[in-house]
C-alpha cells in the first residue's frame, strides 16, 4: 500500500511596501525632485499652484518626508521647545495656543514640558530633556513665577525667548505691558471722582502682580492721592471674595482695582453679599478680560491683555532668533487697553 503525503499549503510571504520616493512625487505632480524639496523643507519660493499641486501628490500616494535626514542636511529640526509652570490659567492658555499657531504656519512642531518651580533643578531638567528631543529654541512661559537670572541655565547656542518677565536677561523678552494697564485702570477710577483706590494684588512672587501694584501705586502717588494698604490675594475668585467682605465693611472703600477677573468676581461677590451696590456704592475694576468678564453681574470694567498677540510675537521672535533674521535681545511690550463696562461709575 503506497502512501500518500500531502504538502502544507504555501505560506505566501507578505511583501514590504516600498516606501514613496520624492520622485514618485515628483512624477505625480509633474514637476522636478527639487521642487518637492522645496516643498517638504517649507521653502518659500514655490509658486503657490505648484505647492499645492505637489502637496495633493504627497497625501495621494502616502508620501512621508525623512525629517531626521532633512535635520542632518539643513542643521534644523523644525520642533520648538515649550516650557510652562501651569497650564491652569487663562493667560497661559491663549499664548500656547497663538505659540502653537504661528509655529505650525512657519512649518515647526512644538514640544511642551510643564515644570513644578522655578527652582534650578526643574528648569535645568525641562532644558536637558528638550535637548533630547532635538528642538531648534525654546519658549519659556513664567507667568506667576520668579526666575532668577542664576536658574536660567540656558545651553548656549540655542536661542531663547522669555514671556512675562520683567527681569534683564540676555535673551529676547515679550510681554504684555502690565503697568500700562494697572495705569489704565487706576485712572480711570480717579478719573470718576473716587478720592483714592483700593488694590487687590496678586501674589507676591509674580512679576506681573509687582509690576500692576507697582503702577497702581504710582498712579496715585502722581495724583495727591492716599495710598491705601495693598490687599494680597492669590488670583482666585476665593480669595478675591475673602478680600471682598473685608473691604465692603468699610465705609471709604468706593473704588476696588483688582490684579485679575477672577479676584474681582470674588470682589464683586462680597460687596453683593454685604449689601453694598456695584458701582452705586463701590466701583470694580479687573485685568485680563476673559470672555466671562462682559457676563458679570454687572459686566466688568477691565483691562485688556492681548495674550494671541503675545504668543504670536514670542514666536515669531524665535523663529528669527534661530533663522538669523533676528534681534536675540529684542524687547517687545504689547500695548493694554481697557474696556469699561458697567462695573464702574462715579462716586
Amino acid at each position: 500500500m503506497s502512501e500518500t503525503t500531502t504538502a502544507s499549503p504555501a505560506i505566501p510571504t507578505r511583501k514590504r511596501r516600498r516606501e514613496v520616493s520624492m520622485a514618485d512625487v515628483a512624477a505625480a505632480a509633474g514637476v522636478s525632485g527639487q521642487t518637492v524639496s522645496r516643498v517638504a523643507n517649507g521653502r518659500s519660493n514655490v509658486d503657490p499652484d505648484t505647492r499645492a499641486r505637489v502637496l495633493d501628490a504627497m497625501t495621494h500616494l502616502g508620501y512621508r518626508p525623512n525629517s531626521a535626514a532633512r535635520a542632518l542636511r539643513s542643521g534644523r529640526f523644525r520642533s520648538i521647545g515649550v516650557i510652562m509652570f501651569s497650564l491652569g490659567s487663562y493667560g497661559n492658555t491663549r499664548t500656547l495656543d497663538a505659540l502653537a499657531s504661528m509655529a505650525a504656519a512657519s512649518g515647526y512642531s512644538i514640544t511642551l514640558i510643564t515644570v513644578q518651580s522655578a527652582s534650578q533643578s526643574d528648569v535645568s531638567g525641562a532644558f536637558m530633556r528638550l535637548r533630547e528631543h532635538a528642538v531648534d529654541g525654546i519658549v519659556i512661559l513664567i507667568e506667576t513665577h520668579r526666575l532668577g537670572e542664576n536658574e536660567l541655565a540656558i545651553p548656549s547656542g540655542l536661542p531663547v525667548v522669555v514671556v512675562d518677565s520683567s527681569a534683564d536677561y540676555p535673551y529676547a523678552v515679550v510681554d504684555n505691558d502690565q503697568a500700562q494697564g494697572a495705569r489704565l485702570a487706576t485712572e480711570h477710577l480717579l478719573d470718576l471722582g473716587h478720592e483714592t483706590v483700593w488694590h487687590v494684588s496678586g501674589p507676591p512672587e509674580s512679576f506681573a502682580a509687582e509690576r500692576r501694584h507697582n503702577a497702581w501705586r504710582a498712579a496715585l502717588e502722581d495724583r495727591g492721592c492716599r495710598v491705601p494698604e495693598v490687599q494680597i490675594g492669590d488670583w482666585t475668585a476665593d480669595s478675591g471674595h475673602r478680600i471682598g467682605a473685608a473691604l465692603a465693611v468699610r465705609p471709604e472703600v468706593t473704588a476696588v482695582f483688582a490684579a485679575n477677573d477672577q479676584m474681582a468676581l470674588g470682589v464683586i461677590r462680597a460687596l453683593h453679599e454685604a449689601g453694598r451696590r456695584v458701582p452705586g456704592e463701590v466701583s470694580v475694576v479687573g485685568f485680563d478680560d476673559m470672555p466671562e468678564a462682559a457676563n458679570f453681574w454687572p459686566p466688568l470694567t477691565t483691562v485688556r491683555q492681548r495674550f494671541e498677540r503675545v504668543g504670536a510675537e514670542a514666536m515669531k521672535a524665535l523663529i528669527a532668533d534661530i533663522e538669523g533674521t533676528g534681534d536675540d535681545h529684542e524687547r517687545t511690550l504689547v500695548p493694554t487697553s481697557l474696556v469699561v463696562r458697567a462695573s464702574s461709575g462715579p462716586r
